[in-house]
């Protein structure tokens, strides 16, 4: 929730110290490069970024719509407009050729065309509608109202409200594991939610309690392992079986989404702070912190293409003259970015 938390470089927290054994055996990062940055101009708050394999787009939520790029070539192929209240998260239906997204102000999804990109119903959800999964198994899309502490599951072939998932606390963002089960960040009570996508019912609810305030999220189906990145500088693992922590690793600071690369077998969280964290899996029970790559400051929100490894963050140049404002506890706020200067980038890894 890039509009709701602070893109400071943090000092390091007490919770970062206690890590797991394997972050002792750090090696070098990867190598990644940056091939292309695509303009995409105003409005200059923007949230999530999702990359949708079967078409090969990004989306990209910021102010009043989405601006959609081909994945491939960098191209702007359009945008879906006239979402006054902010737009949050994306899901795709392709099934039924629409999109999603939120009016967070107002607490309701809003369907798209996905060839025309226009919108075409607005859906009641909950205030502080944010995060959007689709879920293959179910064809449903949840979304996540942060606040409202529940999740709103929609029916794409109606764009009716089937069930609304009351979950007990403050949420950030979700992911569908493919398997008839949704995981779901629970930022207020520092937990890992499952939900079960055939009953849209809470079937699990671990505890996290290294991880505060989980924020980025991502699976390695496979593995049967969630990697959750924290406001405290960690990215926590999770096995999704059991809800055990298998490992936790540092990461930057300001991080707002992770991605896993299935086939490098390498979690990412993107930081505010302009560092992308890497880690790698070297077996389901050992974790190796690679440490950080540069990119932008305000870089915190990220896709992955998993087939070649493309990762996709949006950031924007910062005004250097702009005083830094003050955040909670005295820690440094968001800072100001130019006006227009949102930008897409692509990083490709070197092998």
């Amino acid at each position: 929730m890039i509009q709701r938390h602070l893109i400071a470089i943090l000092a390091a927290s007490a919770a970062a110290a206690v890590l797991a054994p394997a972050a002792a055996l750090a090696q070098s990062p990867p190598s990644y490069k940056v091939t292309k940055a695509v303009p995409l101009g105003g409005p200059d708050r923007w949230d999530y970024v999702v990359f949708d394999p079967p078409s090969h787009r990004v989306y990209v939520a910021h102010g009043d719509r989405l601006s959609v790029v081909d994945g491939h070539d960098g191209a702007v192929l359009g945008e879906v407009t006239g979402i006054p209240g902010g737009t949050h998260g994306i899901g795709i239906s392709a099934a039924t050729g629409k999109g999603y997204t939120d009016d967070g102000m107002a607490g309701v999804a809003v369907s798209f065309d996905l060839k025309t990109l226009k919108t075409l119903k607005r859906i009641p959800a909950m205030e502080d509608a944010d995060g959007i999964a689709f879920d293959a198994p179910s064809g449903h899309i949840f979304v996540v109202n942060g606040e409202s502490k529940t999740l709103t599951v929609i029916d794409p072939a109606t764009d009716a409200v089937v069930a609304t998932i009351n979950t007990g606390g403050g949420l950030e963002y979700a992911v569908s594991g493919g398997n008839g089960k949704l995981y779901v960040n629970g930022a207020e009570k520092k937990e890992l939610l499952r939900i079960d996508t055939r009953t849209n019912t809470v079937d699990a609810r671990w505890a996290i309690p290294g991880c505060t305030s989980p924020h980025g999220l991502a699976l390695d189906q496979a593995a049967h392992r969630a990697f959750v990145s924290c406001v405290n500088q960690v990215l926590t693992v999770v096995d999704t079986d059991s809800g055990a922590v298998v490992a936790t690793l540092p990461i930057g600071a300001g991080t707002d989404g992770a991605a896993f690369d299935p086939k490098r077998k390498l979690a990412f969280s993107s930081n505010g702070d302009g560092t992308l964290s890497i880690i790698r899996e070297a077996g389901p029970k050992t974790y190796v912190a690679l440490g950080s790559i540069k990119t932008a400051v305000t870089g915190k929100t990220m896709g992955i293409d998993p087939q070649t490894g493309r990762l996709y963050i949006a950031a924007a140049d910062i005004d250097p003259a702009a005083p830094v404002p003050v955040g909670p506890n005295g820690r440094p706020g968001r800072p100001k970015p130019l006006a227009g200067t949102l930008k897409l980038l692509f990083l490709d890894p070197a092998n």
